[in-house]
């Protein structure tokens, strides 16, 4: 491994802990004291949204290991490989084992759809904010 390497091995998820506390700090608060009315208070929640859509993703992603064929058989499923997962398949993930048996937890596409769903509404909730403010303010001049 090189410097740039171990670096980032040591720096980076310290940073991204700490990014994901304050997000969450941020968001607690700003609720409490209606922050909320500002644009720039829904970058937090949508922080930890990101977050946790790549956790879920990584969870789908990565359930069925390096071979899908070894990872049935470890759970007791037969292999069919008329069932074998495309390759370049990223949503909805699906690693079948058989035509009856899914690898991937049955959590992980509802739940990437619902924090898709909730990105959107920080997105609407920013826009409102901006569009609530400005009105405050031409109405104040």
């Amino acid at each position: 491994m090189n410097v740039v390497s171990v670096l980032a091995a040591v720096v980076l998820p310290p940073l991204l802990l700490a990014l994901v506390a304050l997000s969450v700090w941020k968001t607690a608060r700003g609720l409490l004291t209606r922050q909320w009315r500002q644009p720039r208070w829904w970058v937090f929640p949508a922080v930890l949204l990101v977050v946790a859509g790549c956790v879920t993703w990584f969870i789908g992603m990565f359930s069925s290991g390096f071979d899908v064929r070894e990872a049935c058989g470890e759970r007791g499923f037969d292999y069919d490989e008329a069932h074998r997962p495309e390759p370049s398949q990223g949503f909805p993930l699906h690693y079948w084992c058989n035509a009856e048996n899914d690898l991937v937890p049955a959590f992980v596409n509802p739940s990437l759809i619902a924090i898709a769903v909730a990105l959107l509404g920080c997105s609407a909730g920013a826009a409102a904010a901006a569009v609530a403010g400005r009105k405050k303010r031409e109405e104040q001049d």
